[in-house]
């Protein structure tokens, strides 16, 4: 497969930690590993697409170069989260002799917080076994949901969210590398839709310039069927001024027009009601109320009807003068 084939997460993931965007004090350990070439096992915890999976793919190039296809295993313990690939693959690669010429191989298990409490407990067994010839790179959102024998064998990395000006920085790589011509307002927008998500920039850039080189903001909400931060901000002024109508109406727009699923506008509700220009107390509630909505929506109750109860109960606890509208 040629680059220009690749999808632009993997096309613009770095080859070399080097290249890695942010994560300084984490990326400059691993340089020093590199160079001495010796390193223990590692947990790297952290959000999605702030770099755990390149920092490891760059780690294992700086190593092995070349040689890397007989050096280095990468799972997704998502997929395979029993026992059995433990049992398996893992082990196999583990005890067999590596046909590249490295003295350490290093197994990279990604999303590892999903692996089953048997399956942990057979990987640390592996861990110990093959601890001469085998590190492993565990890639995990959640540090705690790994049990504390494997916790007490690996140095944890901790890998904070990006930076707006490290988001930027990522942004113009991709804009350099394909010749887009994009508007300000919608690199503001991606950074807004991204969350800190690496991975999610690449795939929004790429699907907006799918349509064209130019790009606006309009076309980064629509390809990522999400609203404008204006639009959520009306829904949730309507509801706290006491005006259900309009309040549902833009309810609808997201909903329909754009097709958003609830968590995607409770998502973004809680992000925008810390800009509403209304009193702490009912901040508060408006929080307390998306909070309690998006519980009953993950447990399964129609999210329509769980929606406009939420707009509902904000709309009875406006008061004209709690809103500057």
């Amino acid at each position: 497969m040629q680059t220009l084939d690749l999808p632009w997460a993997e096309k613009y993931r770095p080859k070399t930690l080097s290249e890695v965007i942010g994560q300084k004090p984490v990326v400059d350990r691993l340089k020093a590993f590199a160079k001495t070439e010796s390193f223990p096992n590692m947990i790297f915890a952290g959000g999605a697409g702030v770099g755990k999976t390149s920092c490891a793919l760059a780690l294992a190039n700086d190593l092995y170069g070349k040689n890397i296809a007989g050096a280095f295993k990468e799972l997704n313990a998502s997929d395979q989260r029993g026992i059995d690939v433990i049992r398996g693959e893992v082990k196999e690669f583990a005890k067999t002799l590596s046909l590249a010429d490295v003295s350490t191989k290093i197994i990279f298990l990604d999303e590892a917080d999903a692996l089953t409490a048997d399956a942990q407990h057979a990987l640390r067994r592996t861990m110990e076994l093959f601890s001469n010839e085998t590190r492993f790179v565990l890639s995990a959102n959640y540090a705690s949901k790994i049990i504390e024998p494997i916790q007490s064998r690996c140095v944890v990395f901790r890998f904070k969210p990006l930076s707006e000006d490290e988001m930027r920085k990522f942004i113009k790589r991709i804009v350099d590398g394909e010749e887009l011509d994009i508007e300000d307002k919608a690199i503001d927008a991606v950074i807004y839709i991204s969350d800190g998500d690496l991975r999610r920039i690449a795939n929004i850039l790429q699907s907006a310039a799918m349509q064209s080189k130019r790009i606006t903001e309009s076309n980064i909400y629509d390809v990522a069927a999400r609203a404008k931060p204006r639009e959520i901000a009306a829904m949730l002024k309507y509801a706290v001024s006491g005006d259900f109508e309009k309040a549902r109406n833009e309810l609808d727009s997201l909903l329909i027009r754009l097709g958003m699923s609830a968590e995607d506008i409770l998502t973004q509700s809680y992000t925008e009601s810390k800009n509403l220009a209304i009193n702490e107390t009912t901040k508060l509630e408006i929080v307390a109320e998306i909070g309690e909505c998006n519980f009953r929506v993950v447990q399964g109750a129609n999210e329509r009807i769980q929606l406009e109860a939420m707009l509902a109960k904000l709309a009875l606890l406006g008061k004209g003068d709690k809103l500057v509208l």
